[in-house]
């Protein structure tokens, strides 16, 4: 449980360090607003051709009986406008940091430097950008490889009611923290696989911070100030799984990992 906590606090403290800061508030709530608002025209969009496309991608419900076809073609058009949803809130985390990639390694290296953990070592800008962009991408790809493994599941009676539900949450949570945490890692040169093995050897702390996280994405307009505050919690997270911050906790966290496995 002080694992789970400890995730949670540096989300916390992300919120107090945003609402503190106006400025760092607009540099993160601005790259949020333009991809919700990308993505929300996009979902308009595909609803408006959704029945067109359904249609499109079942010709052979053509010879079918009118109320069979329609109510076919229906229920494939609804299938198609959720589906976009949950992969827009899926990807909806890495499609930000990938508009507003800079504005965001500002506010970690200055969360950094605030804390006197660092923040000017590592590769050039040109090479972030460019681990940042393959970086978005293989998120991205497993973000829609998730969404459509989860998405059937969901029709599947009581699995997709109770189960299908949780596992949503923790596959879009640990998204986040894979994203969020990338400024730090990618200035040490450490690619998403590592990223991910050091996340996992501490997973109560890092679901801690992203579950809640990724939940509060999901409520309209709230992302303007979940995003930035994000990203100042993902960046202590990084340190603090890194053993760059707090000492004492890191080596209670290493003991434990090689005297049980698991942290």
């Amino acid at each position: 449980m002080n694992h789970i906590s400890a995730g949670a606090r540096d989300l916390g403290t992300g919120f107090t360090s945003i609402v503190r800061s106006p400025r760092m508030l607009l540099l993160g709530g601005v790259p949020a607003l333009l991809s919700s608002l990308l993505l929300l025209a996009g979902i308009v969009v595909l609803a408006f051709f959704s029945v067109d496309l359904a249609d499109w991608l079942t010709p052979f419900a053509d010879g079918w009986s009118e109320w069979w076809r329609r109510s076919f073609r229906g229920l494939l058009a609804l299938a198609l406008i959720a589906g976009a949803v949950l992969l827009g809130s899926v990807s909806f985390i890495a499609l930000t940091l990938l508009i507003g990639g800079p504005f965001y390694d500002h506010i970690a290296e200055r969360t950094e430097r605030e804390r006197g953990l660092g923040g000017d070592e590592g590769a050039g800008w040109l090479r972030l950008l460019s681990r940042g962009l393959a970086d978005a991408s293989r998120l991205v790809l497993i973000g829609v490889i998730g969404t459509l493994v989860l998405f059937p599941l969901g029709f599947v009676p009581v699995l997709g009611q109770t189960v299908v539900p949780v596992v949503g949450v923790l596959f879009g949570g640990w998204l986040i923290a894979l994203e969020l945490t990338g400024p730090v890692f990618q200035r040490l040169g450490m690619t998403v696989g590592t990223r991910h093995r050091i996340l996992w050897r501490h997973r109560r702390t890092v679901l801690g911070f992203a579950v809640p996280a990724y939940l509060l994405c999901l409520v309209p307009v709230a992302q303007l100030l979940v995003i930035p505050a994000a990203v100042v919690g993902g960046t202590l997270l990084a340190h603090r799984v890194l053993g760059t911050r707090w000492p004492d906790e890191s080596t209670a966290d290493g003991n434990r990992t090689n005297g049980a496995g698991t942290v």
